[in-house]
């Protein structure tokens, strides 16, 4: 079956992220959707989403496509229940649509109500996870990554750790080829450890599960972190980490404390940078929400930074709880800045101006230079999409005009 992962609703829920991603490709777990479903059905999945993303995120139809929702982590029965649907089925929970079956004519002309011209099954599944909202990510994390954890290790066998190394509950510790692993002191008693390819946790390192360790990606000398947290491919990470995803390509390589929080792909943040994610007086946290255009209660005491791609900030940065920061912001100097940061915002606590589009091109182009990975034409047409849709975020620009 062809698979497709499709964007609902909550897309328009989870920008920043959504703005340079489909819901499919945003990590929560060890996985991303699309790697956790290539990972179920053995096969590659494509995408259907905002049309200026799909130059980057192309959509494969073929005559039968098994279309799922991206914002879906499946348990195992409804794993179980998405395989079992033929042509004109689909899979609901209520109005939301997680899965459906349709020809080459049906996914052209796709709308989330073409359930209602299907044979609906309704899932009985209650362990699914929904990502409808930006804290859903760090929120869900722990459940995502043994969710994971179980489904990658199953049947293979682990890489030895070498004497240097404390290890508590071994058998919760899953370690790939080539990872290096010296002198650090890792307890899965709390949940399980993954250690991907070519990973390494450098000596001094402290890991208490739920933790995972995306493939290239590495823990400093010294580095502290609390689970759930999910540390992706090609990340750095150091200082101390609780409960937070970093989705690809992001260093956080020194002191200072982040929790709670989501850091997209390409995101500096500058040495000794501290996150607040709880109130001074407990109370619940708001956060940005995109959609309404003002600050929402998440229902939650602890909620940090939410940053997106290609965002950096200076040396001794101090984020207040549940700062949002938007895409290519570049936030630096004294102070806390607002808790909505726009995208393209160059500045702080004193005030911002535009980050020009030439300027966030060249720095990118740098960065992933730096990284071996070409910032091609199809990326700088993303950018260029997002620095024109999110204009009227920028306030000061229409103060200056």
């Amino acid at each position: 079956m062809n698979i497709i992962l499709f964007d609902d609703t909550s897309r328009n829920n989870l920008l920043p992220f959504t703005y340079t991603r489909p819901t499919g490709a945003i990590r929560c777990g060890i996985l991303t959707p699309a790697e956790r479903w290539e990972l179920m059905f053995e096969s590659k999945v494509s995408f259907l989403t905002q049309e200026y993303l799909s130059n980057k995120f192309k959509t494969n139809i073929q005559d039968q496509n098994l279309l799922i929702n991206g914002s879906i982590i499946p348990d195992n029965l409804l794993l179980s229940e998405v395989k079992e649907l033929k042509l004109g089925e689909s899979l609901i929970k209520n109005d939301l649509l997680i899965a459906v079956v349709l020809n080459s004519e049906q996914v052209k002309d796709f709308s989330l109500e073409i359930f209602n011209h299907t044979i609906k099954k309704e899932t009985n599944s209650t362990g699914y996870i929904y990502i409808n909202r930006i804290w859903h990510l760090f929120t869900y994390n722990d459940q995502a990554i043994r969710f994971d954890f179980k489904h990658i290790t199953a049947n293979r066998t682990s890489e030895l750790l070498n004497e240097t190394n404390t290890l508590i509950n071994i058998e919760q510790i899953f370690v790939e080829p080539g990872a290096k692993v010296q002198g650090a002191f890792l307890n899965a008693s709390t949940g399980p450890i993954y250690i991907a390819k070519n990973a390494e946790i450098m000596e001094g390192s402290f890991i208490r599960g739920p933790f995972a360790l995306g493939e290239n990606a590495s823990t400093k000398m010294g580095t502290k972190i609390y689970g759930a947290t999910t540390i992706g491919p090609h990340c750095k990470v150091g200082g101390e980490v609780s409960n937070s995803i970093l989705f690809g390509y992001s260093n956080k390589g020194h002191d200072g404390f982040i929790g709670n929080a989501v850091i997209g792909e390409w995101c500096n943040i500058g040495a000794d940078t501290n996150s607040s994610n709880l109130k001074n007086n407990y109370a619940d946290v708001k956060v940005w929400s995109h959609v309404l255009n003002k600050f929402e209660n998440t229902g939650l005491t602890f909620c940090g930074l939410m940053m997106a791609d290609h965002a950096k900030c200076g040396i001794n940065t101090m984020f207040n709880t549940a700062t949002v920061v938007g895409v290519a912001a570049n936030i630096f100097g004294s102070g806390f800045p607002r808790t909505f940061i726009p995208s393209f915002a160059w500045g702080g606590a004193q005030g911002f101006e535009t980050f020009q589009l030439n300027k966030v091109i060249e720095m990118a182009s740098q960065m992933c230079h730096r990284r071996g990975v070409v910032f091609d034409e199809i990326e700088q047409t993303i950018l260029k999409h997002v620095f024109d849709e999110t204009v009227s975020q920028r306030f000061w620009e229409k103060q200056e005009n």
